[in-house]
């Protein structure tokens, strides 16, 4: 069952989304309620899977993964268990930011974080070359980042 969320709810998600570390008061200040209400309400919306964590964004830059990089990948054949297969190899591999799969003329979108194109070759050759189920690849280098949000509209 889909659970309707309420003005305040929305007004809620919109203010943890800009900044998750509010603290319940402050939170509660933004929405228009008292902390209790407010901490309760916030309870709920993770409860209900609508707030599915909190996280710190970190500068790619400054951690040395300044290369962001998209790979098409296209499988030899997308019977079940070789995309279970890709599936389950991309999850446990931390260079891989998203993956996903899709429909058109590939079968694999990649997004990637590295250090540098050397990081991108070894990952290349030594992880995506390496799995007999990819057939061929297509890759972007970033060259300049434009937009990069976690925000969703909440309209």
């Amino acid at each position: 069952m889909i659970e309707i969320l309420d003005k305040t709810d929305m007004a809620i998600l919109r203010e943890l989304q800009r900044d998750g570390r509010l603290t319940t008061l402050e939170l509660a200040r933004r929405v228009n309620l008292s902390a209790t209400p407010c901490a309760t309400r916030v309870k709920r919306l993770e409860n209900t899977g609508h707030i599915t964590g909190y996280r710190a964004l970190l500068s790619p830059h400054l951690i040395k993964r300044g290369l962001l990089v998209f790979i098409q990948v296209k499988l030899r054949n997308t019977d079940e268990a070789a995309l279970n297969a890709f599936n389950v190899a991309m999850k446990d591999i931390s260079d891989v930011l998203e993956c996903h799969m899709v429909g058109g003329g590939f079968d694999y979108l990649l997004k990637l974080r590295v250090a540098d194109m050397a990081d991108y070759r070894v990952f290349l050759g030594g992880v995506l070359g390496e799995m007999p189920s990819v057939e061929g690849t297509h890759t972007y280098f970033v060259m300049e980042e434009v937009k990069e949000t976690t925000v969703l509209p909440l309209d």
